[in-house]
């Protein structure tokens, strides 16, 4: 079965294009080492939850929406090792802005997921 990795980042709105810009880059270069499909979507029905929800998951501020955002691979061997190109690849490094980013690091949420159903 095939294998996710799976992120949820808040991004400034005024950052948005910025950050497409950022991922439409990346996901050539992921792609190029084996990536099966890299998808990027900027929230459209996303309400703040009473408990839960995805804009109080990354603590979501005024100004900012969420994207969520997906890689599929063959298989988790698979996926390791197109991630472990993709982090020595130096074209990353240039993608970002050290000093502006894109989007807040730091309240990213990501992991990795087994497919359970595939419809």
């Amino acid at each position: 079965m095939p294998y996710v990795d799976g992120f949820i980042v808040p991004v400034p709105k005024k950052k948005i294009k910025a950050y497409l810009t950022m991922a439409k880059k990346a996901a050539k270069v992921w792609k190029e080492y084996g990536a099966l499909e890299v998808r990027e979507c900027i929230a459209d029905d996303v309400k703040v939850g009473k408990w839960t929800s995805f804009p109080r998951s990354v603590k979501l501020k005024p100004g900012e929406t969420v994207v969520f955002s997906y890689i599929v691979y063959k298989s988790r061997k698979d996926r390791d090792r197109v991630n472990a190109k993709v982090m020595k690849d130096p074209r990353l490094e240039t993608m970002m802005d050290p000093k502006n980013p894109p989007f807040d690091g730091k309240r990213m949420i990501f992991g990795g997921f087994k497919v359970s159903v595939a419809a």
